[in-house]
């Protein structure tokens, strides 16, 4: 276990700095000044360089990508140049809503994809399987930003349920922040939903298919507890790493889920600092995003070890 979890820290690692390299040279051949930008178009040529000097940038390009690894190493993001104000503290501050919203609409998905999973494998070629993935297919056709507005007409609008957009904040209390991320969370989790109970249930068909499974039928044991106690883990490892993948996209997905509930999220903040070319701010949070994206995929071959002691064998 021991050089499986070496090797797969190596990967992580370079993976990481890959990210990095990628991220700092697609962000340096954009073009435009921020410096232009942040002063104006009338803004003197002197003021103009004065500010690009203090900002850093007219540094040389390897110098900048050192400052910035070296700097994330300690926790120094930088200044943000439209915000005048530390990264590091803007972005805790977003992944304060972010985190909780991404994590709130993975539990939603789960739970929806594992249900609808098992109960369509249950009952193969009948008419809840058939039923339950056609609910699937039209949850896989549906924009999440679409069904947000949807869930907007129903909930605010009409009901008047839960407001509009907008986020309660922490200090209101923990039940009203998380009602103010309910219908974002629902409106993300949908097409998650769909396409992980789609797989759920292919995963747990081809397993049902296996030899063990017909010798524990043949032993006696009901379709419930062969389904339960032997089908299921060893249907989990396609499972498991779609949803390593779809938590990732959540956390990325909320950049447009933000914007239409207007919340105050890294998604939001990202949208925020594009639009006014404050590129460290932009940089750090498209490193985080991947950061995560690479963390989630390293938990995930993790997993696989745990689930199935085969793959760390065959890895080895």
């Amino acid at each position: 276990m021991g050089l499986f979890l070496f090797k797969r820290l190596i990967t992580l690692l370079a993976t990481l700095l890959g990210a990095s390299v990628v991220i700092f040279l697609v962000l340096e051949i954009l073009p435009g000044n921020a410096a232009q930008i942040l002063m104006g178009p009338d803004a003197a040529p002197e003021a103009v360089a004065a500010l690009a000097s203090k900002l850093g940038l007219n540094l040389p390009p390897l110098e900048r990508y050192w400052q910035w690894v070296s700097g994330m190493l300690v926790g120094d993001l930088g200044l943000s140049y439209s915000y005048s104000s530390p990264v590091l503290d803007l972005v805790l501050e977003r992944l304060a809503l972010t985190v909780p919203l991404a994590l709130m609409a993975m539990a939603l998905t789960t739970v929806l994809a594992l249900a609808a999973g098992i109960y369509a494998a249950a009952r193969h070629n009948r008419l809840g399987d058939v039923g339950m993935m056609s609910l699937a297919q039209i949850g896989i056709a549906i924009p999440n930003f679409w069904f947000a507005i949807v869930l907007i007409l129903l909930f605010s609008v009409q009901l008047q349920w839960f407001s509009a957009g907008g986020f309660a904040g922490w200090d209101e209390g923990v039940g009203q922040a998380l009602k103010s991320l309910l219908l974002p969370a629902i409106s993300l989790a949908v097409v998650q939903a769909a396409i992980l109970a789609r797989i759920t249930r292919s995963a747990l068909l081809d397993v049902m298919r296996e030899d063990f499974v017909r010798t524990a039928r043949a032993k006696g044991l009901s379709r419930r507890a062969t389904l339960w106690g032997h089908v299921l883990r060893n249907a989990m490892i396609p499972v498991v790493t779609v949803m390593g993948l779809q938590f990732a996209n959540l956390l990325a997905g909320t950049i447009v889920v933000e914007n239409v509930f207007y919340l105050p999220g890294l998604g939001r903040l990202i949208f925020q600092a594009i639009s006014n070319r404050d590129l460290i701010v932009v940089r750090n949070c498209v490193m985080l995003l991947a950061a995560m994206v690479i963390i989630v995929n390293f938990v995930v071959d993790v997993l696989y070890a745990v689930i199935d002691p085969r793959v760390k064998a065959s890895d080895i």
